[in-house]
């Protein structure tokens, strides 16, 4: 795990696995946050959202773009890994009971009969929807017991950012054991609804951000506008900060 503009990422994918098992095996609850564009531009204006980020066991780089800025300032290599493609490892893998939490009874009822293909076990675990309100608001003692109840390993979490963060922040203490995930749009993604993710070579060429624009353009837009708003700084910060350490070990 290193940290990177304020963010502690886990980018050996292996490692991600040996994690979460190793938290599973262990009984206790946990919960990594899948950080995209989104939350890093949030997690360096707001601070007690990224107390939030903190709070996790670790955060996967789901930009393909913080790799490339890893690259510019420290000459290391990363890869991105994803909201989507751990959902489809993890859900591939078969290794784990599972509860997908989020999102609208129509989009779950979509994902339950795609993700069939990767996993025919799924008929039997729990998808939930859960209420539009405020994040504050929810049940988070009931959310839990049900959770439990179930006795589901992993909990995938589909509420957008920031709100998947702060309501797997807030359910933590109530559950007894159990990973939670937040993965955003990845139930879309397997449900068969309309939004898709971009095409490989768009995700290669760091264009995904642009399908993301066109898919949902008031959404998109102003994160992004935010993001470049915040960008400057951050890589600015970032190179004092390999300056400094730079002095430091001289």
């Amino acid at each position: 795990m290193a940290r990177y503009f304020n963010i502690d990422y886990e980018f050996d994918r292996d490692e991600v696995h040996r994690r979460i098992a190793r938290r599973i095996g262990d009984g206790k609850p946990g919960y990594v946050c899948v950080a995209d564009g989104v939350i890093l531009d949030i997690a360096n204006r707001d601070a007690g959202y990224r107390r939030v980020v903190d709070g996790g066991m670790f955060a996967l780089c789901d930009s393909s773009f913080v790799p490339l800025y890893i690259r510019w300032i420290y000459g290391l290599r990363y890869n991105q890994y994803c909201g989507s493609q751990i959902f489809r490892d993890i859900v591939a893998s078969r290794r784990y009971r599972m509860a997908f939490l989020g999102t609208s009874q129509k989009t779950l009822d979509g994902l339950r009969d795609n993700l069939r293909s990767l996993n025919p076990d799924v008929d039997s675990m729990l998808f939930c929807e859960l209420p539009f309100r405020n994040v504050e608001d929810f049940d988070y003692p009931a959310i839990a017991k049900m959770v439990a109840d179930d006795g589901a390993d992993i909990i995938w979490i589909a509420l957008g950012a920031p709100k998947q963060e702060i309501f797997m922040h807030r359910l933590e203490p109530h559950l007894s054991r159990g990973v939670m995930i937040a993965v955003g749009a990845a139930f879309k993604f397997f449900s068969g609804q309309d939004v898709r993710r971009a095409p490989e070579w768009m995700v290669r060429h760091h264009l995904e951000f642009l399908h993301r624009i066109f898919s949902e353009p008031k959404k998109q837009t102003k994160r992004c506008a935010w993001i470049l708003r915040t960008l400057p700084g951050l890589l600015w910060q970032e190179y004092r900060r390999k300056q400094q350490n730079s002095n430091i070990q001289k």
